[in-house]
């Protein structure tokens, strides 16, 4: 009698951890079915490239060419245009190196661009040790601030050969943050700066490459966890099958007969 009860409860436990898991399955594929989303589209002229995979590049269609997040573009000789899905515009000038680690930040490497972002969109530019975006002056209402509603950001982000970045407003605010979050400079419209390479460098991260990537901005845990998960669910319903088959087992002592488990 105690053996049928506890294979009853760690049946129902199983059946549980498998709901459980099925559910975070929907999550890893509508987690990937986003990323395969172009977050925007970019326009060349001249001598254009991407990157395919690790120091593998290829040259960009100077007509319509999707970009997706992780992707990084290079101008050699030539300059392009990037429009996002936010409807935010970003021009490479030539020689200059950008990223899309995620879909509201950018990484500037090398080179200079300029920027064009609506009030309502978010774009953050990661230069080095600096974090670079528009700001919206809050309104106070009813005992809570919300954004308020503003003309678009127009700037510009210059790389020198020393490190130095210089930052130019031509109509709007924009922040410039270091690593610690903290401001280290507030920009108004027609105003400009330059920062320091001390202060623009960061400490140097080790970077894990991986074979035959294509630079979907995705990292290794994450595919670990999708991984532990799928193993996960194979292992539960292997028991599960275990489970059922020693109830029903038991059952012909003149139990209740087979237990099923319904999602």
């Amino acid at each position: 009698m105690k053996k049928r009860l506890f294979l009853r409860v760690f049946v129902y436990f199983l059946c549980i951890s498998f709901l459980l898991l099925t559910n975070h399955f929907h999550y890893v594929i509508a987690e990937a079915k986003e990323m395969d989303r172009p977050i925007g589209e970019i326009f060349s002229k001249g001598e254009v490239k991407f990157e395919v995979k690790e120091n593998v590049w290829k040259k960009v269609e100077p007509s319509h060419f999707p970009i997706f997040q992780g992707v990084k573009v290079k101008t050699e000789r030539g300059e392009a245009l990037i429009r996002l899905t936010n409807d935010t515009h970003i021009e490479l000038k030539p020689n200059t190196l950008l990223s899309f680690d995620q879909t509201s930040r950018a990484d500037l490497f090398h080179g200079s661009i300029s920027f064009r972002v609506k009030p309502e969109a978010e774009i953050n530019f990661k230069v080095g040790n600096l974090s670079i975006s528009s700001s919206r002056p809050l309104q106070a209402s009813k005992g809570f601030s919300s954004p308020l509603a503003t003309e678009e950001t127009i700037g510009s982000i210059s790389i020198h050969s020393s490190g130095a970045v210089t930052v130019k407003s031509l109509q709007g605010s924009i922040s410039i943050l270091d690593q610690s979050r903290v401001v280290i400079a507030a920009l108004s419209s027609k105003d400009s700066v330059t920062v320091p390479s001390i202060t623009v460098k960061s400490p140097p991260k080790t970077m894990v490459a991986q074979a035959g990537g294509t630079g979907s901005g995705k990292s290794d845990n994450d595919d670990d966890n999708t991984v532990y998960w799928v193993i996960g669910g194979v292992l539960a319903a292997g028991a599960a099958g275990v489970g059922i088959w020693a109830l029903a087992k038991g059952g012909g002592d003149g139990g209740d007969g087979f237990f099923f488990c319904r999602p």
